[in-house]
């Protein structure tokens, strides 16, 4: 299983597997936002914000599987999937627990280098509230499948990230 890990992460298409689901998700986000009419929170941009850290970790690792970029790859995936898990982990808690001292920001804060809130607003504008729960599947809140998706990003990328030092078995067609 680890040899097999280690075989798909020097490899391209595991890496495009990565960034098409970050993306799957993220035009899912967008689906919810302007076709349903969901607002988003700050938190919910946060959490694209992770997601968008898992894509871009699957483009870098795209771009080159075999060399050391893979790590960098590989490093980007771990911290957006902390990163995510901790942030939903957040929002959980503010929906559960709902209390008047302890609210979510009115507007995402953005590094003045990185104002992604001026360059895409429809994407990166916040105007929900984070203690509202406007939308249930299977009894579960957006943010709380935010956090088995970030779960499961990190666990795969750990996955990955132990199977490394174990290389693939050379396959030579005239041994057995």
């Amino acid at each position: 299983m680890l040899r097999y890990l280690n075989q798909c992460s020097r490899g391209r298409a595991a890496w495009l597997l990565l960034a098409i689901t970050a993306l799957a998700l993220e035009l899912t986000a967008l689906w919810f936002q302007h076709v349903m009419g969901l607002k988003p929170c700050v938190m919910c941009i946060y959490e694209r914000c992770a997601l968008f850290g898992v894509m871009g970790a699957g483009i870098v690792g795209a771009i080159a599987p075999k060399s050391p970029l893979r790590w960098a790859g590989l490093a980007i995936w771990i911290y957006s999937a902390c990163e995510g898990l901790r942030l939903s982990y957040d929002h959980t808690m503010l929906q559960l627990h709902p209390n008047p001292f302890t609210t979510c920001d009115f507007a995402a804060r953005f590094p003045g280098w990185l104002p992604l809130d001026k360059w895409l607003p429809s994407v990166f504008v916040a105007s929900g509230d984070c203690a509202e729960r406007n939308w249930d599947f299977l009894t579960l809140s957006m943010p709380q499948w935010m956090i088995v998706v970030f779960a499961a990003y990190l666990i795969v990328a750990i996955a990955v990230l132990i199977a490394q030092p174990f290389k693939p078995k050379r396959r030579d067609i005239f041994s057995r």
